[in-house]
């Protein structure tokens, strides 16, 4: 039986994270300290194989595909673009303090929505449309291996919808240049649109210590505690 194999990796940092900001719509680059953090991954840890690479448009996650897949052409998927924050966009909370905008939009809610912005339910339906127009393609064309890079929000929601165990979105947070591997199976897809989350992504090496795939939980205290990431 063919299983298809995606692995989800998430951009590294950007200024913008460092300094607590909404970080959506906005094109940055990584941080120094986000390129140093993939490359020390890359060189020191394993990334999983691939047959192909997909990723969102904005620069951030596209110069982390690059990094960790020097000879792999990113195929950009629009969206897979994180939310849209509107006004609140390149903002931190404590700039946004006392908005009456702000303060009803983190009350939460799939209606809820930044001004001029995206709301939870609308950026959900874009993602989850996007991520099982990739899993009927790469069924379709019989592609095994595949990574998505792209943002901690996308990341979350696509593995809070299809992902098996089922955990809320929180659960499938992940550091930067980390990520998760799931396995599709076509026929347990066909009739559940569900994948098993297997794996962290990067493993360590051979002959490091480190938690068996056996005892995997989807808490990125298991593993990635060794990384020393935020």
């Amino acid at each position: 039986m063919k299983t298809y194999r995606i692995h989800f990796i998430r951009n590294g940092i950007t200024t913008g994270n460092l300094e607590g900001r909404y970080i959506g719509h906005t094109d940055e680059v990584l941080a120094p300290e986000g390129v140093n953090q993939i490359k020390n991954m890359d060189e020191t840890m394993i990334y999983p194989y691939c047959d192909v690479v997909f990723s969102s448009p904005l620069k951030r996650c596209l110069q982390t595909a690059h990094i960790i897949y020097p000879d792999k052409e990113p195929i950009v998927i629009n969206e897979l673009i994180e939310c849209n924050f509107g006004e609140f966009e390149n903002k931190t909370a404590d700039e946004l303090n006392g908005s009456e905008d702000f303060l009803n939009w983190i009350k939460g809610g799939k209606d809820a929505c930044p001004p001029h912005g995206e709301s939870s339910e609308e950026f959900g339906k874009r993602v989850v449309k996007a991520f099982n127009n990739i899993v009927e393609g790469l069924i379709k064309t019989g592609t095994t291996d595949a990574v998505i890079v792209a943002h901690g929000g996308v990341i979350m929601t696509i593995l809070s919808v299809f992902g098996f165990p089922e955990q809320d979105m929180t659960a499938w947070r992940a550091p930067g240049g980390c990520g998760y591997t799931m396995i599709v199976t076509p026929q347990i897809w066909s009739a559940l649109k569900k994948g098993e989350v297997t794996a962290e992504i990067p493993q360590e090496k051979p002959g490091n210590d480190s938690e068996d795939d056996e005892n995997f939980d989807g808490n990125d205290d298991v593993s990635w505690n060794v990384l020393n990431l935020n």
